[in-house]
């Protein structure tokens, strides 16, 4: 007989739970495994996010709605932009904050890859080089 484990199912938006809190983002957990963090994260429109790293996990993170404006690396010196249909990349340990620079929220899902429990750290300031 097939565990609990084993067992397709839904989550539907009543079933997400909040997220890691980082200042700026509303992040919605859908479930969390070992190895995976799968959610939906809402930037309203003009909103920095705070600074964060995601530890020993990388992220793909998928654009729904909006445009989503990242920055990364030594100082924040690297910025990305993306729109509805592009996906993101951040590696394990990149320090970085979101921004949604449109007229309109950025509404995007993230799924984490890693291992560890926590996958949030926030920060206080960019990397230094």
């Amino acid at each position: 007989m097939a565990g609990e484990q084993d067992r397709v199912r839904v989550v539907t938006p009543d079933d997400r739970r909040p997220g890691p809190r980082t200042a700026g983002m509303d992040r919605q957990e859908a479930f969390a495994t070992e190895g995976t963090w799968p959610g939906f994260v809402r930037t309203e429109a003009g909103m920095v996010s705070g600074r964060h790293h995601h530890g020993e996990w990388e992220s793909v993170i998928y654009v729904l709605t909006g445009a989503l404006r990242m920055e990364s690396g030594p100082d924040g010196a690297n910025t990305v932009e993306a729109g509805p249909g592009d996906f993101i990349h951040v590696p394990k340990g990149a320090v970085h904050r979101e921004s949604s620079p449109s007229a309109e929220p950025a509404d995007i899902v993230v799924v984490r890859a890693g291992a560890g429990g926590k996958s949030t750290f926030n920060v206080d300031g960019p990397e230094r080089s």
